[in-house]
């Protein structure tokens, strides 16, 4: 598909392209196109700043507390006040446009516009979901880099081990042993157990369907699901996204040639997504080009709200 900046006319939507576009129509089917398109974006906290001024929104991140003994006539023991804040830059503004010649309106079919209006939102959904993926390379020790203190692999021989560039080979493959010792990485980092989710892409999908357990009914429940998700493996629900993201290039790794890419383990709480403008529509007429022009745009930030509570597993692609 073809694209230009306007005013030029090469992406222009002529008679033989589109379809009969609806105000109203396109922008409820943008959302709802959009709402069921993500994946990872379901699985994190949000926030909303709708209507709020600024470009920074200040998100609490309280220190856990301890529990003090009490003693009989003692006044109680004060819990330190270390609290700080993350702050969320608002800084990624994505929009989709198509150009709608008036002689479209008029003769094009309306299945065509169901295409553009599914299309506008799969494509911000889908960078939204990848700005989130991005985020791997803050969890643990922070390093902005996909080696860091979160980032393991499955080795052939000694399951789950701390990932390096260069390391992973073919044959080192997802293994129930190798979740099984992810997950304790979650516990021992005292992971609240509630609201995790493990995010894979469809590599992944495809080895864990060869894994007889995994596709048990304890596994999958044939009950009704929300985007991506396929199943439920140790009281953690299993989601697939072609989002995730590529965390080695194959032409960068001298031990394989394929490219690798990064499975997360996460909590609700280990990315924060903070929208001040939602799927927004408009429309405006053209007259240079008796044509209506149809933009949907989006206003959002992301960052890492809790590294320690998310975990990479680098599987091959």
């Amino acid at each position: 598909m073809t694209s230009s900046v306007y005013p030029a006319q090469g992406g222009a939507v002529n008679n033989t392209k589109a379809a009969t576009f609806i105000p109203e129509i396109w922008s409820d089917e943008v959302r709802a196109a959009y709402e069921n398109s993500l994946v990872l974006a379901n699985l994190v906290k949000k926030m909303g700043m709708q209507g709020k001024k600024g470009d920074t929104i200040n998100i609490p991140a309280p220190v856990r507390g301890t529990a003090t003994a009490k003693a009989s006539g003692t006044a109680v023991s004060i819990q330190g006040n270390t609290e700080g804040n993350v702050p969320v830059l608002i800084d990624k503004h994505f929009e989709y446009s198509r150009l709608i010649e008036d002689i479209t309106e008029t003769q094009a079919l309306s299945s065509l516009r169901q295409f553009y209006t599914s299309d506008a939102g799969y494509a911000l959904a889908k960078q939204v979901d990848g700005d989130l993926h991005g985020l791997a390379k803050d969890l643990g020790n922070a390093q902005d880099s996909y080696v860091n203190t979160a980032s393991f692999y499955c080795d052939a021989s000694t399951g789950l081990t701390a990932f390096a560039e260069d390391t992973v080979t073919a044959t080192d493959v997802f293994t129930d042993a190798c979740f099984r010792a992810l997950i304790q990485k979650m516990d021992d980092a005292d992971v609240p157990f509630d609201n995790r989710a493990f995010v894979i892409p469809p590599s992944l999908r495809n080895a864990i369907m060869g894994i007889d357990r995994y596709v048990s009914s304890d596994f999958v429940s044939g009950q009704p699901v929300q985007n991506g998700k396929i199943g439920n493996l140790y009281g953690i629900d299993v989601f697939v996204s072609t989002n995730c993201a590529v965390s080695e290039a194959g032409a960068d790794n001298t031990a394989n040639a394929n490219d690798l890419k990064a499975a997360l383990l996460i909590h609700k709480d280990t990315f924060v997504l903070a929208e001040q403008m939602g799927v927004r529509s408009q429309t405006q007429y053209k007259q240079e080009f008796l044509a209506n022009l149809y933009t949907a745009d989006q206003l959002y930030g992301v960052k890492t709200l809790r590294p320690d509570s998310g975990f990479i597993l680098n599987v091959n692609a």
